[in-house]
């Protein structure tokens, strides 16, 4: 049995937060976080350059809608909800996501901004599949 658009976008999901994630930590490291910084208690917070700034809080944004669209994908799942609705949403979900980051760390506002709004018009749309 192969799963559903709507849970593979899940997950690739999850995979672009690791993504993200990982692009926030390097890009930190090579602004001139030490590794026995990293590796200790973290107690006193050190400044990052302007990029690594902007992809942590890419990610920290990518966390705020991220467990909102797994529960949504999950709900939908469960109550058996996926349509058309709940598939075009994740795809506008993931891909407004995708390129959110990228807009962010170079400094792209406006269009960042559409991207942002994109991703929320995905989630909402896989919000009202539940209720429809």
């Amino acid at each position: 049995m192969t799963s559903p658009l709507e849970i593979k976008l899940l997950g690739l999901a999850a995979l672009l937060g690791f993504v993200q994630l990982m692009w926030a930590a390097v890009a930190a490291r090579r602004s001139g976080q030490d590794l026995k910084w990293a590796g200790g208690s973290r107690d006193d917070e050190r400044p990052v350059g302007v990029v690594a700034a902007r992809l942590k809080r890419a990610f920290a944004n990518f966390m705020e809608t991220f467990p909102l669209f797994a529960v949504a994908i999950l709900a939908c799942a469960v109550t058996d909800r996926f349509g058309s609705l709940t598939a075009w949403g994740s795809v506008l979900y993931v891909a407004a996501r995708a390129v959110y980051a990228p807009l962010y760390a170079s400094g792209v506002a406006l269009v960042r901004s559409m991207a942002w709004g994109a991703g929320v018009v995905g989630l909402l749309m896989v919000i009202a599949a539940i209720f429809v």
